[in-house]
């Protein structure tokens, strides 16, 4: 049984009553975030005041409901210019949870994450993404990591190959697994969990990880494991696309008469980059996932390139070098004095999952984009 309450399906809340969803509020939400981002040495009013633009009284509203529902708590006192000290207030990580589900095509990741996306619980399973059990499985493995665990459940965020349907949560042709089309995997399992429930793309959920969780700007997550794709941040937001389907990376065709690929069409990026790794010549795989890279700064004009994926973390520093001389002789060519950056992004083996979590945790935040 999923220990969650269960007062509304829609509504989340937590043992005291608070409807977490409910506190999404523009001025709630940005007080949230800076308790978030302030970290356990916490921020005094005065602060979030001077931070938010709003006024003391304001705060002091907002901050009052927040200890009061168990979302914020006090952190000590601060030396004051004059007067009193000031009191500090922290994030209660412990007053929330969410779950992060990121299914592979050949394994299944399920994390349960605090307010602050730290991994408070953690299950890894394999798992066949084509078989007709999937749904069952990962309902298994939620109940599974939330058995005897907390009651305070915002829900389930899900992440998988693309394409999909973000909005309403259903499935495209996945790459490999034409039987998922027009799947709609978010209400199955809605129906099947008894709680919410938000599906997007791997490489999306794991930019949206990034961004919360500081990296500004705008950046190209790129993923490379038993596929390839990429999320993309555009000036501080994940950019979806207008049906949710950008970030399809790996299917640019770089090579006209090239090796057939598993979306139908020939010479696109991930059969040649997958290919280069199954025969062994990581070189020539860093080299053709260096050459979408160089494609989408171009295209883009992004700050800086982030590589993760399980063939990434196999071999980092071959990839990271691989890509970043691919970038930079592009940026030679056309007169740049200083290419764009390339590096292994943070987060692991678990950052698509975490990102996937953050599907829930990142809106109460005002960070849902």
């Amino acid at each position: 049984m999923v220990h969650v309450n269960r007062t509304s399906a829609a509504t989340p809340t937590t043992p005291s009553g608070v409807n977490l969803l409910a506190l999404r509020s523009h001025n709630t939400a940005l007080v949230l975030d800076l308790l978030r981002t302030a970290g356990p040495d916490g921020i005094s009013r005065l602060e979030l005041a001077e931070r938010t633009g709003l006024t003391p009284q304001a705060v002091s509203k907002i901050t009052v409901r927040l200890r009061t529902e168990g979302l914020a708590a006090e952190a000590g006192h601060r030396a004051s210019t004059g007067g009193k000290p000031r009191t500090v207030l922290r994030l209660v990580p412990e007053a929330g949870h969410a779950v992060g589900v990121h299914l592979d095509r050949d394994e299944v990741r399920t994390l349960l994450v605090d307010l602050t996306g730290a991994v408070v619980a953690e299950r890894l399973s394999p798992l066949d993404l084509g078989a007709d059990v999937v749904v069952e499985r990962v309902a298994g493995e939620v109940e599974a990591l939330l058995d005897d665990g907390p009651e305070d459940v915002l829900g389930v965020g899900v992440a998988l190959p693309g394409p999909l349907d973000h909005a309403r949560g259903v499935l495209h042709r996945v790459t490999g697994f034409p039987e998922w089309e027009g799947f709609p995997l978010r209400d199955e399992l809605t129906r099947r969990l008894g709680v919410p429930v938000v599906v997007d793309k791997d490489t999306n959920v794991a930019a949206l990880g990034l961004a919360v969780g500081g990296e500004g700007g705008s950046f190209a997550y790129l993923h490379l494991g038993t596929g390839l794709g990429a999320g993309l941040v555009i000036g501080g937001a994940l950019h979806r696309g207008a049906r949710t389907g950008a970030g399809e990376f790996g299917h640019q065709v770089i090579q006209l008469d090239g090796p057939l690929c598993g979306c139908g069409d020939r010479g696109c990026i991930e059969a040649l980059c997958l290919g280069a790794v199954a025969r062994g010549e990581l070189d020539e795989a860093a080299r053709v996932l260096g050459v979408g890279a160089a494609n989408l700064v171009g295209l883009l004009d992004i700050d800086r390139v982030l590589l993760g994926g399980r063939t990434v973390a196999a071999e980092p520093e071959r990839f990271v070098r691989g890509v970043a001389t691919v970038v930079a002789e592009r940026a030679r060519r056309e007169g740049v004095e200083v290419a764009v950056p390339v590096r292994v992004a943070s987060g692991g083996a678990r950052g698509v999952a975490v990102g996937a979590a953050q599907l829930l945790l990142a809106p109460l935040f005002g960070r849902a984009d």
